[in-house]
Formats: structure tokens, sequence, C-alpha cells
């Protein structure tokens, strides 16, 4: 049967090619910080999550519901979601900048595998063999590719290393990375996207405003741009 022949079916392609597209959108993002140099983990989470709120701005504004846009009834679970979105984000920043791009994008994946094993654990949701099986097969993957980094833990200058805390970094930024995309699905149920998404921003963009006192540095015009 074709996935457009039974109820959901297009809603299901419409969502792969939105995350394929999200896939390609993150690269590039990761590919401008990675050239951006060693720029404050903190310092890259404010700069993106304060300009992503023009866009959405305006995105609502077109539609009409920039008034409403900010309403919600709860406010406390899109400040949890922030909160943790912006430990994973952080994170994520912080290894990107220590880790050749690849290897930063690659532990990333692990991210998705995460969900599923989180979704089965705290969701209850029923997860067939063969989810399991590709997930296996991801997190062997993904522990191949740290496992050299991983190794040096033993010795006294592995916390030196910056690559074996990139790899550390990367592989806690998908592991709470999946908790912030169980807190979504969960807000998806009763909240707009274009909420989500503002309310996030905002307060990403303040949380990442309290690292300011710990050395954010003036950007070249290479950086800024």
């Amino acid at each position: 049967m074709n996935p457009t022949d039974h109820p959901g079916g297009h809603n299901t392609l419409t969502g792969i090619m939105l995350k394929i597209v999200s896939v390609a959108v993150f690269v590039a993002m990761s590919s401008c910080i990675k050239a951006a140099g060693t720029v404050p983990a903190g310092q890259i989470v404010f700069f993106r999550s304060f300009f992503a709120i023009f866009p959405i701005v305006v995105f609502l504004a077109f539609q009409g519901k920039l008034g409403t846009a900010f309403s919600t009834k709860r406010p406390l679970n899109h400040i949890a979601r922030g909160v943790v979105g912006v430990c994973a984000m952080g994170l994520g920043f912080f290894a990107l900048i220590r880790l050749p791009l690849p290897e930063a994008i690659t532990l990333n994946y692990a991210q998705p595998l995460l969900v599923v094993v989180f979704s089965s654990i705290f969701l209850g949701e029923a997860i067939r063999v063969y989810r399991w099986s590709a997930v296996a097969v991801g997190l062997v993957g993904v522990l191949v590719i740290s496992w050299p980094e991983l190794t040096l833990l033993g010795s006294g200058a592995a916390l030196g290393d910056q690559e074996v805390l990139g790899v550390i970094a990367a592989l806690v930024a998908a592991a709470i990375s999946a908790v912030a995309m169980l807190l979504v699905r969960n807000l998806v149920q009763s909240e707009p996207t274009a909420t989500i998404v503002l309310w996030f921003s905002v307060t990403a963009s303040v949380l990442a405003l309290l690292s300011l006192p710990f050395g954010w540095q003036a950007l070249t015009p290479v950086q800024a741009g």
C-alpha cells in the first residue's frame, strides 16, 4: 500500500521531507559555527536563539497570529523545555568547537536513537524488534566513533584532551536533547508549533545571557558574518 493511501500517510511524508530539510539546515549551521572558530558556547547559543526570534515574529505577523503567539496555559512546561534545550545546545556547541565537523555531526545522530529508547522507557511506547535492531546498530556505530577518545579517560591527561571533552559533551548533549524532544512531543499535543519555537527562542536567549560574565568575546568581521 502506498503511504499516501491511508490516513496520515501524507503527513508522514511531509514530516520526512521536513526532517531532511532540518538536517540540511543543521549541517549548514554547524559548518558556519565551526568556521567561526573558538567562540564561547554560551555566546553561540545566544546568537543562534536571539536572531531566530525575528523570522518567527515575521512569520506570525504574516499569519495574523502575532498577538496570541506568546499566549499559553503551560508556561512552566515551556520553560522546562527551554532549560533542557539550552543545556543540550550549549554542550553540542561546546563539542562542535572541539571536534572535527564530521565527527561532531555523526555523534549528534545518537539523539534520535536515544529518543526511541527514552520513548519506550518513559512513555511506554511499543517499539518493534526491527527498530530495536536499528537502534542497536546505530549505537554501536556511535561507540566505534567515540571509542578512541573514551579510552583516554583512564589516563591522567584525559580531561586536558579537548577531543575527549568534545566527545563526552556530544554524547551528553545527545541524551539531553532526546529528553528535550520528549518534552516537545508533550507540548505539541496542546500548543501551536510557532508558540513552542517562540517560547524556546526567548527562553534560550535569556538563559544564554547568564553566560556573559564567563567570558564572551568580541567577534571579528568573519565570525560575525
